[in-house]
Parts: structure tokens; sequence; C-alpha cells
């Protein structure tokens, strides 16, 4: 009995070649899909590479290459090298929306090669990709990469309109303010409101979804705490609403695109140097430096923050500058603000013929 099971099982074994070899391409190809579009960071998707010639060779199928996601392109600033810069060329060239939108911004800001910078992101916005379409919104805005005299603000306003039909939150908040200010479209308060308070409404059903995810093994902790979740009411007197533009929704801050935090680490650890005069905008998230000096907005009130954009004014007063923000003294000997500094989030106004915009 036991020389019979050895003649069965033996010649098995030893005949029998790796299971992984018998595999035919397109199923691993459509794994490694699966794999390069939920990865969490680049390292997750290059070890496997690494695992043997195969995974290697099939890893690199453009398929495979279209399909990353933006956590498996957000290569760090300081690890930025050639062999880097020719992966998101390679998934640029398999048609990824997200490396054109990634390699794009970074070779328009940190690289400083505009024309093939805004050429990437414009590839990314044909494809419908929301935050290109932003972010070339912000570009027009600001006349980045020329003069101020290349500003375009109905551009600027069409793309972040066709952006906001995709639901990216920051060109809602952005969109809503260029109509409650006039600013490059014909002034409607009542829509800007109505989009900001869809903005708001879009960032707490975020916020909640993330934290359901983050406790899904604990059914009582499902419960959401609403009492987090509170309206503020503004307390300022006068026509308009005291209302501020998230529409005082304590949500908490959301997460940023991974190239954001590449344009932010490229800069303030000094693999890239800014040139003389140049500022990035001040709120956190964001990253954009700027092209020339006196781009930005600055705020009106203490003159020490600027932004690239009503939209990072806005979630920077909400996360950080309200509590910051203290008026200079011109404005104290004119009796201040009776609004303690809630006019942060107002509307903008051209600083004489400087380039530079206040937020009054």
């Amino acid at each position: 009995m036991l020389q019979r099971k050895k003649q069965r099982t033996c010649p098995e074994i030893t005949d029998k070649s790796d299971l992984f070899d018998g595999l035919p391409d397109d199923l691993v190809v459509s794994i490694l899909c699966n794999l390069s579009s939920s990865a969490s960071c680049p390292s997750d998707f290059i070890k496997v590479l690494l695992t043997c010639k195969r995974l290697n060779r099939l890893g690199l199928h453009p398929l495979v290459l279209s399909k990353a996601g933006p956590k498996a392109l957000a290569v760090k600033a300081r690890n930025w090298s050639d062999s880097a810069h020719c992966f998101l060329k390679h998934c640029v060239a398999a048609g990824n929306a997200e490396a054109c939108y990634t390699l794009g911004m970074i070779r328009f800001y940190c690289l400083q090669n505009r024309g093939s910078g805004a050429s990437l992101m414009a590839k990314a916005a044909i494809k419908y990709h929301a935050a290109a379409l932003y972010s070339l919104a912000v570009i027009q805005f600001n006349g980045s990469g020329g003069s101020k005299y290349n500003k375009d603000l109905q551009a600027g306003v069409a793309l972040c309109a066709r952006a906001a039909f995709l639901g990216h939150v920051d060109a809602l908040r952005e969109l809503g303010h260029c109509l409650q200010d006039g600013y490059g479209v014909r002034q409607n308060v009542t829509e800007g409101r109505r989009l900001l308070l869809q903005a708001n409404a879009r960032e707490l059903v975020s916020s909640l979804n993330s934290l359901i995810k983050r406790q899904p093994q604990q059914q009582h902790k499902r419960r959401v705490n609403y009492q987090h979740y509170t309206y503020r009411t503004g307390s300022g007197s006068g026509s308009g609403c005291p209302l501020l533009s998230d529409f005082g929704c304590n949500v908490p801050a959301p997460e940023g695109h991974p190239v954001n935090t590449f344009l932010k680490e490229w800069f303030e650890s000094g693999v890239g140097e800014l040139g003389q005069g140049l500022r990035l905008c001040s709120h956190k998230g964001c990253g954009r430096p700027e092209t020339r000096a006196n781009e930005f907005r600055r705020c009106s009130v203490c003159g020490t923050v600027n932004y690239c954009s009503r939209g990072c004014q806005a979630l920077d007063w909400k996360l950080r500058h309200k509590v910051e923000c203290v008026p200079i003294e011109r404005r104290l000997e004119e009796g201040g603000n009776e609004n303690g500094g809630d006019a942060g989030a107002g509307r903008l106004e051209a600083v004489g013929e400087a380039e530079d915009v206040a937020i009054d």
C-alpha cells in the first residue's frame, strides 16, 4: 500500500511544474490590473514586479499601466529620479489619465516645463479627469506661467464648471465663489451659495463614509456622533448670509491628492527651490507655487497669507487661518471688523493696479 501511494504521488510532485507558470497571461494581467489600481503606495506594486521575470514583464503591460491609481503613482519628492520619471512616462504612453495629470503637475510647477506640463494636464482633462480640469482652471485664473495679462477668467470659470459637473469639491467651491463675487461670470449670489452648500454636503458625505470604513468591525461605533458635525450660524448683521464659504459644517480636513503632497515636499524639503520673491499657497494641502512675483491672492485683513484660489482660501480659513488672522493696524484704527475677522471668507477685490487680489 505504501509503495503504491508513492508510485501515485511522487511522479506528480517531481514532474509537475510551478502552478504559477500554468496560469495564462490574460489572467495574470487581470490580477495585476486590480493590484495597480488598488495599491496603497508605489512599493506595493513595485515589490510584485521584482518577484520574478514574468511578473516584471506582465506588470509593464500597457493595460496594467493604464489602470494604475493615484496612490500607485504617488512617488515621494525625495525619491524622484529618472527611473520614476520614466515609469510615469510609460503610464502616460499607456493612456493613464492619472499619470498624465501627475506628471503634468510635476513638470509644470516643479520642473518648470510649462508647455509640456500644461499639455499633459490638458490630455488628462480631455479624458474627463476632474482634478486636471480644476488645475487648468487655477492656471487660467492666475495666468500661471505667463504675465498677469495672460489671465483668462472666463476660461477658468468654464473649466471649473466642467470639473464641478464631474463632482470635484474644490471646483464646486471655486465656482460658487465666482458666482457670488461676479468673478469671470455674471454675478448670481443665490446660485453661488447653492454650489457652496453642495460642496460642503459632498465633504460631509465623504467624511462620514471614511468614518464608517475605519470602524467596520464595531457595529455600535457606526452610529456617527452628529454632535461633532454641528452647523455654526454666524452672528453678523446686515444683508448677506453670515455663514462661511463651507457653511460652517465642522468636518475633518479632506485628504489631498498625492501630487499636491509631492509639490509641497518638493519645495519645502529643499529638493526644489522657489525663485526670489515667489511664495507657496498658504493652504497646507495645496503645494502650488507662484510662477511670478505677486501672482497669488492675499488676505486683505492681515496681509500675511496668500492663496492660489478662492477654494484654497476657504479651506484654510476654516482649518487654520480663522483663529490666526489678526487685522492690520490701519483696519483697527478704522474700527476693525465687527465679525472678528470673518470677512476673510468674503469676496475678491483688486488692489489698485497691482497683481495682488485682496480677500475682503
